[in-house]
Formats: structure tokens, sequence, C-alpha cells
């Protein structure tokens, strides 16, 4: 039987790099990361901030996004709880209310991931999200949020289902 390739790259690296990125791999599995070898693999070959950057996108879909599914929080909105007590459905509310919540998250993700007002003049600060271990920034920035907000969207159709 073919070797994965993940095996095939950790055979590849010293007995202590491994084990670091075996136990990365896991601790993503733990936290319900889809494909937690490819997000490991990612931090490790290339320095990126991948547990930072996987961490701020599961917050946001279990808070911003999956929120809005929860009956209380949507009759919470008053313009939404006069919908619901004029006959209209639920799920349609839930599903308007995710609509605009990922668009809303999406374009703030495109905005830090941007990093500058790209309509304003030069010399005006920019910005960055970085890593923090411990309360000391590692100085590496999570960047790249708006590529991967629709592949971590729990119910595993990248957003489309928000569409429906």
């Amino acid at each position: 039987m073919a070797r994965s390739y993940w095996e095939s790259w950790i055979s590849t690296l010293s007995e202590t790099d491994a084990d670091a990125a075996t136990q990365l791999r896991d601790r993503f599995a733990s936290l319900g990361a889809p494909n937690p070898e490819d997000w490991a693999g990612s931090e490790i070959r290339e320095g990126i901030a991948q547990l930072a950057r996987f961490l701020v996108l599961r917050r946001l879909w279990q808070g911003a996004m999956d929120g809005w599914r929860d009956r209380s929080q949507v009759e919470a909105v008053p313009a939404a709880k006069r919908l619901l007590d004029s006959g209209a459905d639920f799920d349609d509310v839930s599903r308007a209310m995710r609509v605009a919540a990922y668009e809303a998250t999406f374009g703030v993700l495109e905005v830090i991931d941007e990093g500058y007002d790209p309509e304003s003049e030069e010399g005006l600060p920019m910005w960055s999200l970085r890593e923090m271990r411990d309360d000391v920034l590692t100085g590496r920035p999570v960047g790249g949020l708006h590529e991967s907000f629709q592949s971590l969207d729990p119910s595993g159709t990248d957003g489309a289902d928000l569409w429906d």
C-alpha cells in the first residue's frame, strides 16, 4: 500500500520535528479542523500561523455565523421577531440573518487581510493581525483569513447552503 503524502513527508523530518508535526496535527484534529494534516504540514513547512488562523475562523463560524441558527438569538432582534410573529418561516429569517453575517464577516476579513486603506494618502497607519503565544508576539502574521473562511463552514457546504 502506498504511503500518504503526510507519511512520506514526516519520514523526511528529524525525530523531534516529526513529533512536533504529529502533535500539531493531533491538536488540529482535536479542535475539529478538516484535513488536520494539511493545516499542520503547512504551518511546519511554510511557517504560516495556521493554528491561530484556524482558531480565528472557527470562532467566527461559531459566533458570528452559526449563532443565527438559534431561535432565541434571532428573536432577540426586534425586526426578526416581528417577522416571525407575522408568520415568516424561521429558517428563512435565520438564513437571511446568516447571509448578512456572512457578507459582513467576509468583508471584515478582507479588510484585515488587505492591511491598509487603498483610498487613503500615503503615510497613514496600516494594520495586521499577529499570532501570540503566552502573551508574547511570535512575529508571524495571521493572514489569508478571507481565503479560508468558506472552507471552514461546519456544515461542510462552504457556505453554499446560505443561498438555497
